[in-house]
């Protein structure tokens, strides 16, 4: 695997409901190439499905009955901070529910499936401008044990979400055991990097991708811990 490249996409309007998010790429960028992987915030993606909600912003048990609402279960509260399981089996602060880059009144949901998502954005590329690429939904998660937060990938499409390792040897000839890389979370952390959070670049293609990753693929399947196997809830 070589050197990788990460290019932020810029221009992206404003995305209103019903927007087909394929073709706002399409007409931002001409870097497109097959073989890159394109990683879209779930902000956006969230904005172009219709999933936001009018939420009055001086009423705190307004924007609470909308996470419980998001939420299947509540694992922790401290003051105004809820982590919550999703529907979709995330496990993350407020259930996804944001007030950021949003207009005030208002706050985002996640999608009701991001694989989904990430699917209709890549079959749009595939039709126009005619490439086949990757394609990431994004969004920012903390985590458990570390302080800060970082980019996580929330659907995937066309691009493997963990590659297995396991059964292939290290470079002293160890076989590996256990190695499960969450490929998905590294690439949409590196497109954080370009984007930002308040830079208004929503968007970004990462070239130079092990061709081996590419495959049809899920962040559902392959990255949400079961709970059966989960030592912490």
């Amino acid at each position: 695997m070589g050197p990788l490249a990460v290019i932020p996409i810029e221009g992206l309007p404003e995305v209103r409901p019903g927007d087909r998010i394929s073709a706002l790429l399409a007409a931002a960028t001409t870097e497109l190439r097959d073989g890159d992987v394109v990683v879209v915030t779930q902000k956006v993606v969230s904005k172009a499905e219709g999933r936001m909600v009018a939420v009055d912003p001086d009423d705190p048990a307004a924007r609470l009955a909308v996470i419980e609402a998001e939420s299947v279960r509540i694992l922790r509260r401290r003051g105004e901070l809820v982590i919550s399981e999703t529907a979709s089996g995330f496990v993350c602060a407020n259930a996804g529910v944001d007030r950021s880059n949003v207009p005030d009144g208002f706050v985002t949901l996640l999608p009701l499936d991001a694989d989904r998502s990430a699917r209709r954005i890549r079959a749009g590329l595939a039709n126009a401008p005619g490439v086949d690429v990757g394609v990431i939904v994004s969004d920012t998660f903390g985590r458990t044990w570390r302080n800060g937060v970082t980019d996580v990938a929330i659907g995937c499409a066309g691009i493997a979400a963990v590659v297995d390792l396991r059964g292939t040897t290290d470079s002293l000839g160890r076989e590996l055991e256990v190695t499960e890389v969450a490929v998905a979370d590294e690439l949409a952390a590196a497109a954080e990097l370009v984007m930002g959070k308040a830079a208004g670049i929503a968007a970004a293609i990462i070239r130079g991708v092990d061709p081996g990753w590419f495959r049809p693929s899920s962040v559902r399947a392959e990255i949400v811990r079961a709970p059966g196997e989960d030592l912490f809830r």
